[in-house]
């Protein structure tokens, strides 16, 4: 539910620590920041180094539909920055966050330069398609009661950091009919 990848954090964080691309800075977000705005243009990728986010759009009815929450070392901005689309997806800090913001222009020149920076991105992406496969996957496959019961196995503490308005909005649901789930739950 929460995605990290500190393998890429590590390798981000090197390159950082080496100063050979000076142009890789370290910036900070509050807690209902947002970092990128959905359907913007998106001029640097992102590499979370501490805190929580999520990713969601909202949708024609005003609903939100949150894709993924991020932790350490998750990348947002990169398809953005390889496809030079909008954005589709806002991202908005749901703690206070650390991470390193990397110019489009510097994160292009690496994929060209870096052939291990270029694997790690390619491995971040495919896990990205992964993910959201498998998820849409189980989500259709199972009940809803599975799903958040599947949620809190994952991650124990779920209601205790994110709100309730999310997590109903990553299941897809109202918070009314996540309240009346939580009540029957034994």
């Amino acid at each position: 539910m929460i995605r990290r990848n500190k393998a890429f954090l590590e390798y981000i964080s090197k390159l950082h620590a080496l100063g050979e691309h000076p142009t890789i800075e370290m910036q900070h977000a509050s807690v209902g920041e947002k970092i990128i705005r959905e359907r913007t243009s998106v001029f640097a990728v992102y590499v979370m180094e501490a805190g929580m986010a999520k990713c969601y759009l909202t949708e024609d009815t005003g609903n939100d539909f949150i894709q993924e929450f991020f932790g350490e070392g998750e990348v947002f901005g990169e398809i953005e920055a390889i496809t030079n689309a909008f954005s589709f997806c806002t991202i908005e800090a749901l703690t206070p966050m650390s991470y390193f913001k990397i110019p489009k222009e510097t994160f292009l020149a690496l994929l060209q330069s870096d052939k291990v920076f270029n694997r790690q991105v390619l491995k971040l992406m495919g896990n990205k398609i992964r993910y959201t496969a498998l998820r849409h996957s189980y989500h259709q496959s199972h009940p809803l009661e599975a799903n958040f019961k599947k949620l809190l196995q994952e991650f124990p503490d779920l209601l205790q950091k994110i709100s309730k308005k999310d997590i109903a909005n990553y299941l897809g649901i109202t918070v009314r009919s996540l309240n009346r789930m939580i009540q029957a739950m034994p």
